[in-house]
């Protein structure tokens, strides 16, 4: 997640301070991916090194204003008209424990699919929820636009989910299912002949 370049974008509608900027975007996205605020100010001081952001002033309360610089607007349009690379996809723990609790004793696989599974649907079913409840009334502003995207992802990357694991589990079944038709292997690895008596 660019937390980066969600701070550039936030900072081009004017000045902000590090808690402003923190409440905003977890405004924009619904909270799905709560930031702390020294997360914040660690990746402006970053943001300012590279010249994105620099400190603009201080307002009444003493909190210090950043402001994106022209180098910034840059960058931030780059992000915005290039592609999401998933060509080096993020390393995902589900996936990761599936390949490993593949043929690994004492593990029932089958069991970890059903466990996923159903932890899986009832995310898709709190999100649709909230989904559900967001469109009682129509979106107000862009924030409320934002957090609907966001939460339609997260709907979309559900259903996917319990899709996988679907075929995880088909998959598993058909491989036990050759593993017990398959003739046992020599141990020599040399074909057998008959002896002649």
């Amino acid at each position: 997640m660019s937390i980066r370049h969600g701070l550039l974008a936030l900072l081009e509608r004017g000045p902000r301070y590090g808690s402003q900027l923190r409440t905003e975007f977890e405004s924009r996205t619904g909270a799905t991916w709560p930031l702390n605020v020294g997360q914040v100010y660690t990746t402006l001081a970053r943001l300012e090194r590279d010249g994105l952001v620099g400190q603009d002033a201080e307002d009444d309360a003493g909190h210090t204003l950043y402001a994106i610089t022209d180098e910034g607007r840059e960058e931030l349009r780059g992000w915005y008209a290039a592609p999401v690379d998933r060509a080096s996809p993020a390393r995902d723990e589900l996936a990761i424990k599936l390949a490993m609790a593949v043929g690994a004793p004492g593990v029932d696989i089958r069991a970890v699919i059903q466990s996923q599974r159903a932890h899986t649907v009832k995310a898709m079913q709190d999100y649709t929820r909230l989904k559900a409840r967001a469109l009682d009334t129509a979106p107000a502003n862009r924030d409320e636009v934002a957090w609907l995207l966001v939460l339609e992802q997260l709907i979309f990357q559900a259903e996917a989910e319990a899709r996988w694991l679907d075929h995880c589990e088909s998959r598993l079944v058909r491989l036990a299912a050759a593993a017990q038709t398959d003739p046992a292997p020599t141990t020599t690895g040399k074909p057998r002949t008959k002896t002649r008596r």
